[in-house]
């Protein structure tokens, strides 16, 4: 991939990253609190899929994905074992609300479990402009 395409790749997820990361409010506002535990996990995973194009890794599935940010970035003191707990638990609450009947997910825990995903879009970010 040449250079001015995988930057473009790159400010394009970032970008959706922060587009997704803004909607949250508005669904929680709105009392939708499942699909905003869905896009909270998207923010992110948008954010680490820019780090994985800077890196040049290709992952086909998002079970995948979370394995490899854990493989290349966690265990290599890279990213915080938080953040790699983070995302797992954003994945995990993606999962069981896209495919569990019943579930149901409280205002003030969707809260909580916003709260660090800004500064783990913001860690990713730093993370890819050290490495220009």
């Amino acid at each position: 991939m040449k250079q001015e395409q995988q930057t473009a790749i790159i400010r394009y997820r970032l970008t959706r990253a922060k587009e997704t990361l803004a909607e949250i409010d508005i669904l929680i506002g709105h009392g939708f609190y499942i699909t905003a535990a869905n896009r909270l996990y998207y923010a992110c995973y948008y954010a680490v899929l820019a780090l994985f194009t800077k890196h040049n890794i290709i992952v086909k599935t998002h079970d995948g994905v979370r394995l490899m940010l854990g493989l290349h970035f966690v265990k290599t003191g890279i990213l915080s074992k938080d953040a790699g707990k983070y995302f797992s638990e954003l994945f995990d609450k993606r999962q069981i609300g896209d495919y569990d009947d019943f579930v149901e997910y409280e205002e003030a825990y969707i809260k909580e479990l916003a709260k660090p995903a800004k500064k783990f879009i913001a860690d990713i970010e730093e993370l890819i402009s050290m490495q220009s």
